[in-house]
């Protein structure tokens, strides 16, 4: 499997005193020195964290992939179709939320979906949709004509060494199979860290885990050359 480092929490430390430290770009680049096969941000409708001059600056300056993680709003799509990154995650986004809390409803909304990633595609961009584990939502999410999914595993995160944890991987796993089947390519991230990350070896064929909070948190005692060494080691 391949490590994303997703970077925001950088940006949200830096937005904290309105300056320029901690540098994103900076720890993009250590990410990648470190090991990281990409380099994820959301840039949000509210800008809390990750601005719009810090995507038009990592794209000129990464060396590997930047993958962007944006809601259906039209001006996000714009920049999306100027820079062009390698890939981009659909996610859902509700202002008052403190970090995603769900998985996209593709099935609920399957032509606006549709509709809304064409021009993406059409652009070369890799697009991937963010959503649950669940059957209805990878049936729908194929129907799209979106290369990947990126399944929620914060369901599992959360349930981790409780009772409730092998149904939620179960969860995790089916729906991986599922996918693949109908010619998806499958990523993986949320509320994923050092203590849990372990079981997703045990779902065949996932691609990528994108894993940004505990690589950040870790890296505040650690510093995040080891902390993205430490994660890139456990998911080999």
């Amino acid at each position: 499997m391949l490590l994303g480092v997703n970077i925001d929490h950088i940006a949200t430390l830096r937005n904290a005193r309105g300056g320029v430290e901690p540098d994103v770009i900076k720890a993009a680049q250590i990410a990648e020195e470190n090991g990281a096969t990409s380099i994820t941000t959301h840039l949000r409708e509210d800008r809390r964290h990750i601005k719009d001059e810090d995507v038009y600056a990592l794209i000129n300056t990464l060396k590997t992939r930047l993958n962007l993680e944006m809601a259906m709003a039209d001006d996000i799509q714009e920049i999306a179709l100027d820079i062009k990154p390698y890939s981009i995650c659909l996610v859902p986004e509700r202002r008052q939320e403190v970090t995603t809390e769900g998985g996209l409803d593709v099935a609920g909304q399957l032509e606006k979906v549709t509709e809304f990633i064409k021009p993406l595609l059409d652009a070369g961009i890799i697009v991937s949709l963010f959503i649950d584990p669940d059957i209805k939502q990878v049936e729908a999410s194929a129907k799209t004509g979106a290369q990947f999914i990126e399944m929620h595993t914060g369901s599992y995160a959360e349930c981790f060494g409780y009772k409730e944890e092998e149904i939620e991987f179960q969860k995790l796993k089916k729906a991986a199979e599922l996918a693949q089947k109908l010619g998806l390519k499958v990523n993986a991230g949320h509320g994923l860290n050092y203590e849990n990350v372990h079981r997703m070896h045990e779902i065949k064929g996932l691609c990528e885990l994108n894993i940004g909070h505990s690589i950040i948190s870790r890296a505040v005692f650690t510093g995040l050359s080891e902390a993205v060494c430490k994660m890139k080691d456990l998911i080999k």
